[in-house]
C-alpha cells in the first residue's frame, strides 16, 4: 500500500506531465469533458423540468380527487343523493359538484357570446378560500337554486367589466340577473387545468343548481372530492370506486376517478427511466474519452520507456511504477470530469433561465459524473500502467 507522501508526489508528477503536454492533455480530456457535461446537463435539465411539472400537478390536486361521471342507459350522472352518499364515506371532508357550460352573458347591454359559466357549491369555496381576491365566495345560503349571485374571474373583468364597479354589478345570464359578489383569482383546480379557455370571454361562477337548471338536467357529471389529510388517498379512492360501482350497477365504463398522486408516482417512474436512458446515452462519450486516455497513456509509456528503466534500475518496485501511471490517468480523467461538471451546471442554469423555472443542482448527477470520470481513469489507465510496470529494465535502458 502506498503511503500518502508517495501518492502526493505521484499526483505532482502527473500534473507536471499534463502541463508539459498541454495540447495533448486537453484533447485527451475533451472526451471526458463532453461526456460529463452531457451527463450533468441532461440529467439536471430533466430533473428541473420534472420538478416544475410535478409542482404544477401537486398544486392542481393536493388532497383532492376528481370524479368524472357520464350518462349511462340507466343513469344520467350524479344526483344530490349520490353526492350525499359520497360525502358519507370515511375520510371525505366534502364533495363539490361542478357544472360547466358556455353561453351568452350581457353587461350594460353589451353581449358576450362566449362566456364560460361554472356551477360550484359552497364546499368549493370552503376548501379554496384563498381563491377569492375580492368580495366573498358562494355560501350555503346561495345553494337553494333561487339565489342569483355570481363570482367573476379576472379575464371576464378585463373583457366585460373594465371601467365598471365590479362588486354589486349585474350580469344577465340565461334570462336572470346575477349580482357580482366576488372576484376569483387564478383557478388551479384539475377541472380548470383540463379545460381550454383560450377562446372564451372569461368565467362567471354561479350556484351549481342554477347552472343545472340552465342545462335542463338534474344530475352533475363532474365533482371534486376533498380528502381528509389523516386518511390515505388510495384507500379513499378505492372506497369511492366501490360506491360508484354500486351506483352504476357494477358497470365501471361510465365513470372515472382521477388521483393526481397516482399520476405523480407514474411521472416519477418515467422521470427515473428518462434519467437512466439519458445518462446511458451520455456515457458513450465517456467511453470515447476513456479510449483517448488509454491511447495517451500508452503513448506516454512508450515515450518514457528509458525513464521507467532507470527508475527500475535504481530499485523502484513494479507496483510503484504502476501506481504512478495509474494516478496520472486518474488525475487526467478527474480534471476533465471537474471541468465537465462546471460546464454541465452552466448549461443547466442557462436552460432553467430560458424555461423560467428554478435552477436546482442535481447532486446525484454531480456525484455520478465525478464517479464516472474517476472510474474511467482507473479502468482505461490500468492496462498502460500494468504495461509500464512489466517493462524489463535492461530493455528499457537500451531503448531510444
Amino acid at each position: 500500500m502506498l503511503n500518502p507522501a508517495v501518492v502526493k508526489q505521484s499526483v505532482q508528477m502527473s500534473l507536471q506531465n499534463i502541463r508539459s503536454n498541454k495540447m495533448r492533455s486537453f484533447l485527451t480530456m475533451l472526451g471526458i469533458m463532453i461526456g460529463v457535461t452531457s451527463v450533468i446537463a441532461l440529467i439536471t435539465i430533466v430533473q428541473i423540468v420534472s420538478d416544475s411539472v410535478m409542482g404544477e400537478f401537486s398544486s392542481l390536486g393536493a388532497g383532492t380527487l376528481t370524479i368524472m361521471a357520464s350518462s349511462s342507459p340507466m343513469k344520467n350522472g350524479l344526483t344530490d343523493n349520490d353526492i350525499k352518499e359520497l360525502e358519507a364515506i370515511d375520510g371525505i371532508d366534502g364533495v363539490s359538484p361542478t357544472v360547466s357550460l358556455t353561453t351568452a352573458s350581457v353587461v350594460d347591454g353589451e353581449v358576450y357570446e362566449n362566456t364560460s359559466v361554472e356551477g360550484k357549491s359552497d364546499i368549493y369555496f370552503m376548501h379554496d378560500a384563498d381563491i377569492i381576491t375580492g368580495g366573498r365566495g358562494l355560501n350555503h345560503m346561495d345553494m337553494s337554486g333561487d339565489t342569483y349571485v355570481c363570482i367573476v374571474d379576472p379575464k371576464y373583468v378585463k373583457t366585460a367589466m373594465l371601467g365598471h364597479k365590479v362588486l354589486g354589478s349585474e350580469i344577465l345570464i340565461g334570462g336572470f340577473r346575477y349580482t357580482v359578489v366576488g372576484v376569483r383569482g387564478k383557478d388551479e383546480s384539475m377541472s380548470s387545468f383540463m379545460s381550454d379557455s383560450s377562446g372564451l370571454d372569461g368565467t362567471v361562477i354561479i350556484p351549481y343548481r342554477n347552472a343545472l337548471s340552465m342545462t335542463g338536467s338534474n344530475d352533475v357529471n363532474s365533482a371534486e372530492v376533498y380528502v381528509n389529510p389523516a386518511y390515505s388517498m388510495s384507500d379513499v379512492e378505492e372506497s369511492i370506486r366501490n360506491k360508484l360501482k354500486n351506483m352504476y350497477n357494477e358497470n365501471d365504463d361510465y365513470y372515472s376517478v382521477i388521483n393526481l398522486e397516482s399520476m405523480m408516482d407514474m411521472m416519477n417512474s418515467v422521470q427515473g427511466m428518462m434519467g437512466t436512458m439519458l445518462g446511458g446515452i451520455a456515457s458513450i462519450a465517456l467511453l470515447v474519452g476513456g479510449i483517448g486516455i488509454m491511447n495517451m497513456m500508452l503513448t506516454s509509456v512508450s515515450e518514457r520507456t528509458k525513464e521507467i528503466g532507470l527508475r527500475k534500475a535504481l530499485g523502484a518496485e513494479p507496483s510503484r511504477i504502476q501506481a504512478q501511471f495509474l494516478i496520472e490517468s486518474v488525475v487526467l480523467s478527474v480534471c476533465g470530469g471537474i471541468i465537465g461538471i462546471l460546464f454541465g451546471l452552466l448549461i443547466a442554469f442557462v436552460a432553467a433561465k430560458l424555461l423560467k423555472t428554478a435552477f436546482i443542482i442535481s447532486w446525484g448527477a454531480v456525484a455520478l459524473g465525478f464517479g464516472f470520470s474517476g472510474a474511467v481513469g482507473v479502468i482505461f489507465g490500468w492496462m498502460p500502467a500494468k504495461r509500464a510496470s512489466e517493462l524489463n529494465p535492461i530493455d528499457a535502458l537500451r531503448s531510444e
